[in-house]
């Protein structure tokens, strides 16, 4: 069993503690230390007091894979979507006669619950449903006890393929701090056969490579080119973002033709335990949290 695994076996063992008791034993778990409630300074512990006490109904909705294609068509227009093929309630429902050659199929209320398919006649379906259909008895809230996801009624929609030169493309994660654009995480190579040689590299904003996660001083190679159309990235984030006092805006940015992948509003449900705590305190400082004064009150 490997950590990861062995992480998810943790969670599931503690899904029927009440939200704070989880939340407080998990973090400990994860990241070795307490949260500390009321005086919250680094990123995580920040994350985790927004999430109980700042909700709202906005949340749920740019959280959902389906409804989120309306918000963002709103604000920034449906040339950033992704085609839509179709969505559907139950994987049976799916006519994949109807389906072109390449699609992503992927559930609107998890992470992780999807299935590329780049060449429809070596494609799995019976691997596909299966996977499918564990992500769709699922809520997504238990894992980290995101308020925004316990609602959420779960369906499948199908994307189109977006690929650069036939690869699944790098994912630009902007992180936004009351609204504005900061640094921005670079994903490479998240979906391919090998998810272990996966990158996750941080750049600031004069696309300067930042030593944030835990192992970066030891790195060599680097080297990612800036996107086109960068500025364009940030607009868009800020745009996106400004209803939020914490979001991370993912986009894609093939040869300049910029697509949106999802707004996050508590990234690693805030246990992420890959930054330094340096970079965590760092973050920390950068979000200003509503009713600070009034922490101690609601606490």
């Amino acid at each position: 069993m490997n950590k990861d695994e062995m992480m998810l076996l943790i969670k599931k063992s503690l899904r029927f503690l009440p939200d704070k008791t989880y939340v407080n034993l998990y973090f400990r778990l994860r990241l070795h230390r307490k949260i500390d409630w009321d005086n919250p300074r680094h990123l995580n512990d920040k994350l985790q007091w927004l999430k109980f006490n700042y909700r709202f109904p906005l949340q749920s909705i740019v959280s959902d894979k389906y409804f989120v294609r309306d918000y963002v068509k709103d604000k920034i227009g449906e040339e950033y979507l992704i085609p839509l093929y179709g969505n559907w309630m139950s994987f049976n429902d799916i006519n994949f006669d109807e389906l072109p050659e390449q699609f992503v199929l992927k559930c609107n209320h998890d992470s992780g619950g999807l299935a590329i398919c780049k060449d429809k006649s070596t494609f799995d379906i019976n691997k596909a449903r299966k996977k499918i259909n564990h992500s769709l008895k699922q809520n997504f809230y238990y894992i980290g006890r995101e308020y925004q996801y316990k609602n959420i009624i779960p369906r499948i929609i199908c994307e189109q393929f977006i690929s650069d030169n036939g690869n699944i493309p790098m994912d630009y994660k902007i992180y936004c701090f009351n609204g504005k654009p900061d640094v921005i995480l670079v994903c490479k190579g998240r979906f391919n056969n090998d998810s272990h040689k996966a990158e996750y590299l941080y750049f600031n904003q004069d696309w300067n490579f930042l030593p944030l996660n835990y192992g970066d001083d030891k790195l060599t190679n680097v080297n990612i080119s800036k996107p086109e159309n960068f500025n364009e990235m940030l607009r868009i984030a800020k745009k996106l973002s400004e209803d939020f006092v914490f979001a991370r805006i993912d986009l894609y940015n093939i040869k300049g033709k910029i697509y949106f992948g999802e707004i996050t509003l508590s990234p690693n449900s805030g246990f992420d335990p890959d930054i330094t705590e340096e970079t965590d305190l760092m973050f920390g400082e950068k979000l200003d949290i509503p009713y600070w004064e009034n922490i101690k009150k609601v606490i």
